[in-house]
């Protein structure tokens, strides 16, 4: 067994090059993430232990949205060091114009949830969240999603 330290990166394809190249550009310097690289085709930021990079999709895919109950990514998700991080995300994407799904609200999925999940200019969703001290590690019962109100099996809305 090994213990892995953390997540190296996350490439995410966007179909609308421009807006989300944009969109990123704007968000990952507020996050905190220095971007590494900017071309054409792929923007990459590193910050926070991890990096987030976007590349254009191919020609075929250039009209298509996400769709977030498809097979593979649900939604991203990126860890602030207070609620008050959580706010000034909330108060940027409002300048930024972008799409607020929920938040910033509290969640039951762990003491302390606090979070806000908006959407890029192709509808991937992303959420921003804050878990006081050892969050879902402080407890040995498992995670169980159906007590929380906002989880519905059928059409995960989170």
């Amino acid at each position: 067994m090994i213990e892995v330290n953390g997540m190296a990166h996350v490439i995410l394809t966007v179909s609308d090059w421009e807006k989300s190249r944009k969109f990123y550009a704007e968000l990952m310097p507020f996050l905190g993430m220095k971007k590494v690289y900017d071309g054409n085709n792929f923007l990459y930021h590193v910050g926070g232990r991890t990096a987030i990079g976007i590349q254009r999709a191919a020609e075929a895919y250039e009209k298509e949205r996400f769709v977030q109950n498809r097979i593979g990514l649900h939604h991203l998700c990126l860890r602030a060091r207070s609620r008050e991080d959580v706010d000034k995300v909330a108060e940027k994407l409002k300048i930024m114009g972008a799409i607020i799904d929920r938040g910033p609200i509290e969640g039951a999925w762990a003491p302390g949830y606090y979070y806000i999940v908006f959407e890029d200019p192709d509808g991937i969703r992303l959420e921003v969240n804050y878990v006081p001290g050892k969050g879902l590690l402080a407890f040995e019962q498992p995670l169980s999603p159906s007590s929380d109100p906002n989880w519905d099996q059928n059409s995960p809305k989170f």
